[in-house]
């Protein structure tokens, strides 16, 4: 998520430069990112599917622990770690997969609705509450309530 926090952060930021330079700019508006994403009941969903499969890899770690501590030979073990390290690896793949398509899928919903709020609300651009040091509006609530509404 922090990766897509500085991208949007750049590209507002690219974007209220360009449009600094027009003389008719009807308003900037500002959001906190982090504050729309823990009001989205998807993205609420989401972060709880990607604990419950980061949990699940925790349980085989320990599952694997006990069955290797059962083990009498060394050549078992050998064979066991190595064939241990093959499933993680997989399981490990398929939780950053999940995790990167969730962030994503988040991240398009809020980009979505907060490109509506910006036509629907007459601003030139939106940026990311850190970088307004005066003025601007924030649109975090109205965000947060075109998620809400399920057109997203």
């Amino acid at each position: 998520m922090k990766k897509f926090n500085l991208a949007a952060l750049l590209m507002t930021a690219g974007l209220l430069f360009v449009l600094g330079n027009q003389a008719d700019a009807a308003g900037v508006g500002y959001i906190n990112y982090q504050k729309v994403q823990d009001g989205f009941p998807f993205a609420q969903q989401a972060v709880k599917e990607i604990d419950a499969k980061a949990l699940e890899m925790q349980q085989y770690m320990v599952d694997k622990e006990k069955q290797y501590k059962s083990l009498d030979t060394p050549l078992k073990k050998q064979n066991f770690e190595a064939q241990t390290a093959r499933e993680f690896k997989l399981k490990e793949e398929a939780y950053m997969k999940l995790k990167a398509q969730k962030e994503e899928q988040v991240y398009n919903k809020i980009q979505a609705a907060t490109k509506q709020v910006l036509v629907e609300q007459k601003l030139d651009a939106i940026v990311d509450y850190r970088v307004i040091f005066v003025g601007g509006v924030d649109i975090s609530d109205l965000v947060i309530q075109k998620l809400k509404s399920g057109q997203f």
